[in-house]
């Protein structure tokens, strides 16, 4: 359970006694303490790191914050799949009376901390962080200031104390290369996401538990990261298509990643589902008007973001939560886009 309201331990350590460790002055502490940016970075971060060492926490509850603002933070905007989240978080906030904020962080997968120094003096009620996270640091800081904060769609496993909420993505890549076997694939590519996000590799290691199912080997030659995007789907779905002994299907690990596979097909000639089956994921609206419809793993996007956004609207409340990670479920949506190999492939 988590409440950023609740007591904490005794702790030993006083504002004074941290200002006299660090060689600063009592103001400067509580300065950083209330979230003040006119602070010298280094010296921020030699208090930050004191106040670190001596598990120092308000014991006070939750001051009423200035504003009633929740800002929602991406490490990248992808219009069609980020409006999915923005339209569940907004259904959450707008019932609740707040203001949703959007952010973005030009690639990167933690802020810079002038980039936190920003957004604390803004006196937010809340952050959610979607496919991007904080180092734990800035976790302790928000912490001390008494900001709540909850991951969406996190980009890596996070501790135990982080609120987050996700999906299935292992049993997202099980059913879609389950699906492709059942109709007769037996050589199944796989176009993911970056490496390095958890999502991406469990989409994949599901993927490769399908294969195990069946008795088959995946050929590591298939097993593809890239970005999420269309250009990504694109370029990989080329390279997969010009080989001699090409897949018959591929599963890409995005609906926007699909698009440029189907557009890498029909440049080399192949046609959908007779010389190429495809899987996307996510569902994304398009992926019903797409031609042919795309087959894909329905991630809840819009129910993950209003879940996630009442989690952090009953932290800032002073809500304990009955669980701090919540995974929801994928399941697969059979359109037109796949079909068994045509015979001879």
């Amino acid at each position: 359970m988590t409440s950023f309201d609740s007591a904490v331990e005794p702790r030993s350590a006083t504002i004074a006694t941290i200002a006299q460790e660090v060689g600063v002055s009592v103001a400067t502490v509580s300065k950083v303490l209330n979230g003040r940016t006119d602070v010298a970075p280094d010296t921020r971060a030699r208090v930050e790191a004191s106040l670190d060492r001596h598990h120092y926490r308000r014991r006070t509850r939750r001051q009423p914050v200035a504003t009633n603002k929740i800002h929602l933070v991406f490490h990248e905007f992808d219009y069609a799949w980020a409006m999915e989240i923005i339209q569940g978080v907004e259904s959450a906030v707008s019932a609740y009376g707040a203001e949703l904020v959007l952010a973005q962080l030009g690639g990167r997968h933690r802020p810079s901390d002038s980039w936190l120094d920003t957004l604390l003096g803004r006196q937010p009620m809340g952050v959610l962080f979607v496919a991007c996270g904080l180092t734990p640091p800035q976790q302790a800081r928000l912490r001390r200031q008494r900001v709540p904060f909850v991951a969406v769609d996190t980009d890596s496993a996070p501790p135990e104390s982080v609120p987050t909420v996700g999906s299935n993505n292992w049993n997202g890549g099980l059913i879609a290369a389950r699906h492709l076997l059942e109709l007769g694939h037996t050589r199944i590519a796989v176009i993911s996401g970056p490496e390095e996000l958890l999502c991406s590799r469990a989409r994949v290691a599901g993927f490769r538990s399908a294969h195990d199912e069946a008795g088959l080997t995946v050929d590591p030659d298939l097993v593809r990261y890239g970005t999420f995007y269309l250009d990504a789907g694109y370029e990989h779905g080329m390279d997969l298509l010009r080989r001699p002994n090409r897949p018959t299907a591929i599963f890409a690990g995005s609906d926007t990643q699909a698009m440029g596979v189907l557009r890498a097909a029909r440049r080399l000639g192949l046609h959908l589902p007779g010389d190429l089956s495809v899987v996307g994921y996510d569902n994304l609206p398009v992926a019903a008007w797409m031609e042919p419809a795309l087959t894909t793993v329905n991630q809840p996007l819009q129910d993950m973001a209003s879940t996630a956004a009442r989690m952090l609207l009953d932290l800032a409340s002073g809500i304990d939560l009955t669980s701090n990670r919540i995974d929801l479920g994928t399941e697969l949506v059979v359109r037109e886009s796949t079909a068994p190999p045509a015979p001879g492939l």
